[in-house]
Protein backbone atom coordinates (compact mmCIF):
# COMPACT_ATOMS: atom_id res chain seq x y z
CA UNK A 1 0.00 0.00 0.00
CA UNK A 2 1.19 3.28 -1.03
CA UNK A 3 1.67 6.56 1.12
CA UNK A 4 -0.58 9.12 0.19
CA UNK A 5 1.05 12.38 -0.14
CA UNK A 6 -0.42 14.14 2.64
CA UNK A 7 0.57 10.38 5.22
CA UNK A 8 4.18 11.11 3.71
CA UNK A 9 3.92 15.28 4.55
CA UNK A 10 2.72 14.43 7.72
CA UNK A 11 5.47 11.48 8.85
CA UNK A 12 7.70 14.27 7.68
CA UNK A 13 6.79 16.95 9.81
CA UNK A 14 6.49 15.11 12.93
CA UNK A 15 10.02 13.80 12.17
CA UNK A 16 11.26 17.10 11.52
CA UNK A 17 9.89 18.57 14.73
CA UNK A 18 10.96 15.40 16.96
CA UNK A 19 15.15 16.08 15.66
CA UNK A 20 15.15 19.34 16.20
CA UNK A 21 13.46 19.96 19.13
CA UNK A 22 13.55 16.68 20.99
CA UNK A 23 16.56 15.41 19.96
CA UNK A 24 18.62 18.64 19.16
CA UNK A 25 20.25 16.67 16.38
CA UNK A 26 21.22 19.66 14.04
CA UNK A 27 22.62 17.78 11.19
CA UNK A 28 20.17 15.89 10.67
CA UNK A 29 17.65 18.51 10.92
CA UNK A 30 19.28 20.35 8.37
CA UNK A 31 18.41 18.08 5.98
CA UNK A 32 14.08 18.54 6.49
CA UNK A 33 14.39 22.24 6.24
CA UNK A 34 14.84 24.09 2.58
CA UNK A 35 18.01 26.21 2.48
CA UNK A 36 15.43 28.97 1.65
CA UNK A 37 13.04 28.33 4.80
CA UNK A 38 10.53 31.44 5.22
CA UNK A 39 9.19 31.83 8.69
CA UNK A 40 6.00 33.58 9.82
CA UNK A 41 5.95 34.39 13.22
CA UNK A 42 6.13 36.69 16.01
CA UNK A 43 8.19 34.58 18.44
CA UNK A 44 10.88 33.12 15.66
CA UNK A 45 14.05 34.41 13.68
CA UNK A 46 14.37 34.84 9.93
CA UNK A 47 15.41 31.37 8.15
CA UNK A 48 16.27 27.95 8.86
CA UNK A 49 19.73 29.61 11.21
CA UNK A 50 16.84 31.65 13.06
CA UNK A 51 15.04 28.61 13.85
CA UNK A 52 17.66 26.73 15.15
CA UNK A 53 19.38 29.48 16.69
CA UNK A 54 16.24 29.76 18.78
CA UNK A 55 16.82 26.21 19.85
CA UNK A 56 20.02 26.38 20.55
CA UNK A 57 19.74 29.32 23.09
CA UNK A 58 16.63 26.71 24.70
CA UNK A 59 18.53 23.59 25.42
CA UNK A 60 15.65 21.70 27.36
CA UNK A 61 12.84 22.88 24.68
CA UNK A 62 10.53 20.02 23.99
CA UNK A 63 7.62 19.60 21.50
CA UNK A 64 4.86 17.28 21.38
CA UNK A 65 1.68 17.25 19.56
CA UNK A 66 -1.64 16.14 20.06
CA UNK A 67 -3.55 16.63 16.66
CA UNK A 68 -2.59 17.37 12.92
CA UNK A 69 -4.24 17.53 9.85
CA UNK A 70 -2.80 17.51 6.20
CA UNK A 71 -4.14 18.72 2.93
CA UNK A 72 -1.84 18.87 -0.03
CA UNK A 73 1.54 20.53 0.74
CA UNK A 74 0.33 22.03 4.01
CA UNK A 75 0.06 20.18 7.26
CA UNK A 76 -1.35 21.65 10.59
CA UNK A 77 -0.14 20.76 14.01
CA UNK A 78 -1.38 21.29 17.03
CA UNK A 79 1.38 21.82 19.73
CA UNK A 80 2.67 22.40 22.83
CA UNK A 81 6.33 23.54 23.64
CA UNK A 82 7.95 23.56 27.25
CA UNK A 83 11.02 24.57 28.47
CA UNK A 84 12.10 25.38 31.76
CA UNK A 85 12.67 28.95 30.72
CA UNK A 86 8.66 30.01 30.93
CA UNK A 87 6.97 28.79 33.77
CA UNK A 88 3.62 28.50 31.57
CA UNK A 89 3.89 26.20 28.21
CA UNK A 90 2.95 27.63 25.05
CA UNK A 91 0.16 25.71 22.86
CA UNK A 92 0.82 26.48 19.09
CA UNK A 93 -1.18 25.85 15.77
CA UNK A 94 2.01 25.31 13.61
CA UNK A 95 0.93 25.31 9.65
CA UNK A 96 4.04 23.82 7.54
CA UNK A 97 4.74 24.16 3.86
CA UNK A 98 6.45 21.45 2.20
CA UNK A 99 8.07 21.84 -1.13
CA UNK A 100 9.89 18.45 -2.80
CA UNK A 101 10.43 16.97 0.51
CA UNK A 102 11.49 20.01 2.64
CA UNK A 103 10.27 22.31 4.99
CA UNK A 104 9.89 25.41 2.99
CA UNK A 105 7.18 28.01 5.25
CA UNK A 106 5.60 27.68 8.40
CA UNK A 107 3.04 29.88 10.32
CA UNK A 108 2.24 30.17 13.91
CA UNK A 109 -0.44 31.08 16.35
CA UNK A 110 0.47 30.93 19.67
CA UNK A 111 -0.65 31.26 23.00
CA UNK A 112 -0.19 30.14 26.89
CA UNK A 113 -1.23 27.15 27.99
CA UNK A 114 -4.36 27.85 30.93
CA UNK A 115 -4.64 26.22 34.04
CA UNK A 116 -8.51 24.81 34.87
CA UNK A 117 -8.81 27.87 36.90
CA UNK A 118 -7.75 30.39 34.22
CA UNK A 119 -9.60 28.59 31.36
CA UNK A 120 -12.96 30.28 30.79
CA UNK A 121 -14.52 27.38 28.86
CA UNK A 122 -13.66 24.71 31.35
CA UNK A 123 -11.94 22.76 28.92
CA UNK A 124 -7.85 21.60 28.46
CA UNK A 125 -6.21 23.35 25.42
CA UNK A 126 -3.85 20.66 24.91
CA UNK A 127 -4.78 16.50 25.22
CA UNK A 128 -7.44 15.51 28.09
CA UNK A 129 -6.29 17.46 31.58
CA UNK A 130 -4.95 20.63 32.62
CA UNK A 131 -1.22 21.20 32.93
CA UNK A 132 -1.76 21.57 36.94
CA UNK A 133 -3.52 17.96 36.87
CA UNK A 134 -1.10 16.27 34.81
Amino acid sequence: MTATLEEKNTALVLEALETLFNKKDYEKAAGFWSDTYIQHSQHVPAGREGLFGLVRTLPDVRFEYDMVAANGDFVWVHSRYTNSATPTALIAMDILRIENGKLVEHWDVLQNEATRSESAGGYPMFGSTFPDEQ
